[in-house]
């Protein structure tokens, strides 16, 4: 009788590294244009996908495991934003003039402007723009109405348009 030395060994499951090794890197992809931080971008991918593994058996069977990946990614990068946001108000209240100077960077306009869009446009932009989705399928990931997402992304394109012409003038 053989003994596992390494007791993950046997809870390996090959589907879930095949799956891992095909969605990862796009959802990491995605985090990074979401939050703009590798390191924040690299950690929501990792939380997200220790959490899919935790719920494997189940979510392998679901029509979109990798839109339930996504799913978690940003509803725990929302549940960081709300904590930052609470952490701001009660130490740093005066941190939105520094914050607004800060942000301009001339070498990444569009990048910078993504960023600063409120994270619902730029949830359904990136979606829909970078991961070249369906409204359909942003709309289930995100918990909203197809509908909801197209307004969201026409929002988002005229605020971008707008974001960028500052930049530019």
């Amino acid at each position: 009788m053989e003994v596992a030395l390494d007791p993950w060994e046997s809870a390996r499951d090959d589907s879930f590294v095949s799956f891992f090794e095909a969605e990862y890197d796009g959802l990491y992809r995605t985090l990074l244009l979401l939050v703009g931080s590798r390191s924040e971008a690299d950690e929501l991918a990792q939380e997200a996908m220790v959490r899919v593994y935790e719920r494997w058996g189940q979510i392998r069977e679901m029509g979109s495991p990798a839109g339930y990946a996504y799913t978690v990614a940003f509803n725990l990068n929302r549940r960081r934003l709300r904590h930052l946001l609470r952490w701001r108000h009660r130490f740093l209240p005066d941190l939105q003039a520094l914050a607004s100077t800060e942000a301009i960077d001339a070498r990444r306009d569009v990048r910078t402007a993504l960023l600063r869009l409120p994270i619902p446009l730029r949830e359904a932009v990136v979606l829909t723009g970078w991961l070249e989705l369906s409204a359909e399928e942003a709309g289930r990931i995100l918990g909203i109405r197809a509908v909801s997402v197209r307004g969201r992304v026409h929002r988002a394109r005229q605020l971008l348009r707008e974001l960028l012409e500052d930049t530019d003038g």
